[in-house]
């Protein structure tokens, strides 16, 4: 399964029971359907770079958050639909990170260079 980032940007409001249920939603939606929800980070509150128009309402503030998840491209692009038609929503941008975790991860190099004493020159 493909491995995927969401980054999404909620209609702000100071009750944050929204964006915990549009989360819950997001999430169940790809557990529901199969997939693994590998993570997801909220990045806070922030003013948005230009007002926004969505769902017939203008927006100057945003919730950020992101959840990285694997998935099959079908349900990538179910998800993509479901939080499109969600009022709670902004903004949403589906990545494609790599056809697996693997492709992604950082790995550390296998072969260690020894140190070598480096001679002084005197100037």
């Amino acid at each position: 399964m493909p491995f995927y980032q969401v980054l999404c940007i909620a209609a702000h409001n100071p009750e944050y029971r929204q964006i915990k249920g549009l989360v819950r939603l997001a999430a169940t939606h790809i557990l529901g359907n199969g997939g693994v929800v590998r993570g997801i980070q909220y990045w806070g509150t922030e003013t948005l770079p230009q007002r926004m128009r969505s769902h017939g309402t203008n927006h100057d503030h945003g919730d950020y958050w992101t959840m990285h998840f694997d998935a099959s491209p079908e349900k990538q692009k179910s998800l993509s639909k479901l939080l499109r038609k969600d009022p709670r929503v902004v903004r949403a941008t589906v990545l494609k990170m790599g056809e697996r975790i693997e492709d992604v991860a950082w790995k550390q190099p296998k072969t260690i260079i020894p140190a070598r004493d480096v001679a002084t020159v005197p100037l």
